[in-house]
């Protein structure tokens, strides 16, 4: 089973998340800010990260940053009410944007695109040594 951290500081969207990804199948672990989200990476090594931007202690661009530096292979989703961030270069090392809506479906097709193609890759790769 795929374990997702959800990094949202606010909690109604945290346990919508949560609850829809379990829904879904997957393991959920959540964060209420980007240092608790950070703390959880290095706890948990999770499969992949959904993070908001906007968040109290330490926003998303700048845990990205700090968990990218340590652990690049974990795919990291911005999921922000604020398009206007995705141009910015401080947003690039993300998989991917999805600016936040009501409905979750991009969020969830997003995830299970990028963690397949993961997979695949991570079979390619483990071929191509042999």
């Amino acid at each position: 089973m795929k374990t997702i951290l959800v990094v949202e500081d606010d909690q109604n969207q945290r346990q919508l998340y949560k609850q829809e990804l379990e829904n879904e199948g997957y393991n959920v672990i959540t964060a209420r800010d980007g240092i608790d989200g950070i703390k959880m990476v290095n706890d948990y090594l999770p499969d992949i990260i959904v993070m908001d931007i906007l968040m109290p202690k330490m926003d998303g661009l700048e845990s990205m940053g700090k968990i990218v530096s340590k652990h690049r292979k974990i795919p990291i989703i911005i999921n922000s009410a604020y398009s206007c961030y995705k141009a910015s270069f401080l947003s690039w090392p993300a998989d991917a944007y999805i600016t936040k809506s009501s409905d979750l479906n991009e969020l969830k097709n997003t995830i299970k695109d990028i963690l397949e193609n993961r997979e695949v890759f991570n079979q390619q790769d483990y071929r191509g040594r042999a």
